[in-house]
């Protein structure tokens, strides 16, 4: 199968995703056994990183180390971009250094133009359309929950149409999951999204449905999955958010409407006590951590993928 140039969405290897989590399962175990493969020996990462992060940073660094590669991190203020040099001469003189570039970054279209730019591979590690690894990490959760079969299962999202449930969309749809989700009317998914995520359903069989009471969607669904009300760059929207999310909260009263065995997502960080509840959060239904762990073994699983080989 050929490999993506670049992952700046997740629809860019939704038809690779079954086989993208099927190693990282392999990658997960070889971990576990003290054992790892390094395709990326002798080759170096740049990471750069427009807004904070634990998950992302922490799992490419390790990722990269542990497939024998090298990670350089690069905060905004570390490079020129902040004293005016363009996103495209970047990308041009960072290729001359390194083999692939995982970029967070405020907007999508910067992630699109490095990636015009750029002749090795382009890794989005995060930006306000979208968030494709955390979406195989989670995945990769699913999947073990679930014991390999997506088909069947519904996974009901409560809160906000943001890059996160972009992602969402998008994976479930490709693997042929079924998803719900239940989003106040002024903060639904972009229509866009929402058609192509469509569109990969009617291929894999998938279901997607948009609703605004998180009541209906958590109704004998097989997983929960919820994000913080004011994401970053949204502060400034903060009140208003507050205001209407109100009622999209995961506690026990809506996780007792799922089915007996659902489990709860949550790509952290978590604001306990808005969009989840401590007794969730650290109750025996919680799968947040072992999906924290997963972005490690996803990451690596599109490191490998992508990376060996130089695009252009």
């Amino acid at each position: 199968m050929e490999r993506p140039d670049d992952l700046l969405s997740i629809s860019d290897i939704a038809d690779q995703l079954p086989s993208i989590l099927a190693r990282a399962a392999a990658l997960k175990r070889l971990r576990a056994g003290g054992r790892s493969p390094t395709p990326l020996r002798g080759r170096t990462v740049a990471m750069i990183f427009e807004k904070p992060s634990t998950r992302t940073r922490t799992s490419f660094e390790v990722g990269v180390h542990d497939l024998g590669g090298r990670a350089l991190f690069l905060s905004s203020n570390d490079l020129q971009l902040g004293r005016g040099e363009t996103i495209a001469d970047t990308a041009r003189v960072l290729s001359r250094y390194v083999d692939g570039i995982v970029y967070r970054a405020f907007r999508h279209a910067d992630e699109v133009e490095l990636a015009r730019w750029a002749t090795v591979p382009v890794i989005n590690a995060l930006d306000d359309l979208e968030h494709p690894c955390q979406i195989v990490a989670d995945l990769l959760t699913m999947r073990e929950r679930w014991r390999g079969k997506f088909r069947g299962h519904r996974l009901a999202w409560i809160g906000d149409g943001n890059n996160v449930l972009h992602s969402l969309l998008l994976g479930i749809a490709a693997v042929g999951g079924d998803l719900v989700a239940a989003t106040p009317p002024a903060y639904a998914p972009r229509p866009e999204i929402v058609a192509a995520a469509q569109a990969l359903a009617r291929r894999s069989g998938a279901k997607i449905e948009l609703v605004h009471d998180p009541a209906e969607a958590a109704r004998d669904a097989d997983a929960l999955y919820t994000d913080v009300w004011v994401s970053m760059g949204d502060e400034a929207e903060s009140a208003a958010r507050h205001v209407a999310f109100r009622g999209y909260q995961i506690n026990d009263r809506l996780v007792g409407t799922a089915a007996p065995d659902a489990f709860v997502l949550h790509d952290l960080p978590a604001h306990r006590g808005e969009e989840i509840t401590d007794e969730v959060l650290d109750g025996p239904r919680a799968a947040v951590w072992d999906q924290a762990e997963n972005r490690l073994h996803a990451q690596k699983a599109i490191l490998e993928r992508l990376l060996p080989r130089r695009r252009r």
